[in-house]
C-alpha cells in the first residue's frame, strides 16, 4: 500500500467515526428530550383554590401558612349543633300564652345600681319598650302635671311617668291621670305588665320590678326592684300582656 493510499483510508476512518459519534450525540438529545416529556407529563399540575372558597383573614392561633391553604368544599355535611350550655334557647320556654317562666333569671328584669332597669332575656318587645322608655326618664325630676301637656318634659308626675312608658310601647294613645286609668285594659294582674292605680296615684310593675315616683326618695330613681302594698288600688294590665 502507498503512502497516499494509507493517508486517504486514515481520513476516511476519521470520517465515518466522526459520524458515528455525531449520531450518537444525536441519540442522546432525542431520548432526553423525550425523558423530559415523560417526567413533565408525570408531574401532577399546581393545585388551584375552590372557585367557591372565600378569602380569609388568619385568626389567633392560626399561622399565615395554613390560613392562606385552598378552602375545602364542605358539601352537604351538616353543621354542628351546639349543646350544653352553648345550645340556643328553644321556643316555648315560656308559661302557656307567652308569660314569664318560673325562672327569674330569665323572665325578670334587673335594676342596676345606676338606677337603669335591664329587660330579660324572653322579654316581649313591648316590655322592652316600656322599660327602654322607662329608663329615658328614670332620674328625671318629679314634676305635678309633667308629661301631660307634652311629652318631652321637664320632669313627670306619677301618671305622667306611667302613661309615657306605656305610650312607647304602643299600649296608649295619650297621657291619662291616675284615674281614668283605673278603667284602663283589663282588670286584674297581667303576666308582663301591670299597673295599680287609685284617684290620686299610680305605679307601673313590669317584668317583676316597680316604676314609681315614690322610688326616688330612696334610689334617686323611678325603677325598684322591690314590691310595695297594692291595698287600695285597682290593677288593670294591657291586653296579652
Amino acid at each position: 500500500m502507498s503512502r497516499s493510499r494509507a493517508i486517504l483510508l486514515g481520513f476516511v476512518a476519521a470520517g465515518a467515526c466522526a459520524g458515528a459519534l455525531s449520531a450518537c450525540g444525536g441519540a442522546d438529545e432525542r431520548l432526553g428530550g423525550a425523558s423530559s416529556s415523560a417526567a413533565a407529563a408525570a408531574i401532577e399540575p399546581l393545585p388551584t383554590r375552590n372557585p367557591r372558597a372565600k378569602a380569609v383573614e388568619p385568626v389567633a392561633g392560626e399561622s399565615a401558612e395554613f390560613a392562606s391553604l385552598p378552602a375545602e368544599d364542605a358539601g352537604s355535611e351538616p353543621a354542628p349543633t351546639p349543646a350544653g350550655a352553648s345550645a340556643p334557647l328553644g321556643k316555648g320556654r315560656g308559661s302557656e300564652g307567652g308569660g314569664p317562666t318560673s325562672d327569674s333569671a330569665i323572665s325578670d328584669a334587673e335594676v342596676l345600681k345606676n338606677g337603669i332597669a335591664l329587660p330579660p332575656i324572653e322579654a316581649p318587645d313591648e316590655v322592652r319598650r316600656i322599660i327602654e322608655a322607662g329608663n329615658q326618664i328614670a332620674r328625671t325630676p318629679y314634676l305635678w302635671g309633667g308629661g301631660h301637656g307634652k311629652w318631652l318634659d321637664k320632669g313627670y308626675d306619677c301618671s305622667g311617668s306611667v302613661s309615657y312608658a306605656l305610650a312607647a310601647a304602643g299600649l296608649l294613645d295619650g297621657p291619662l291621670a291616675s284615674g281614668p286609668l283605673m278603667s284602663w285594659g283589663k282588670p286584674g294582674k297581667g303576666k308582663w305588665v301591670t299597673i295599680y292605680t287609685n284617684p290620686g296615684h299610680v305605679f307601673l310593675v313590669v317584668a317583676g320590678v316597680r316604676f314609681d315616683t315614690t322610688a326616688r326618695k330612696q334610689t334617686g330613681s323611678r325603677w325598684l326592684g322591690e314590691m310595695r302594698s297594692t291595698a287600695g288600688y285597682v290593677a288593670r294590665h294591657p291586653p296579652g300582656l
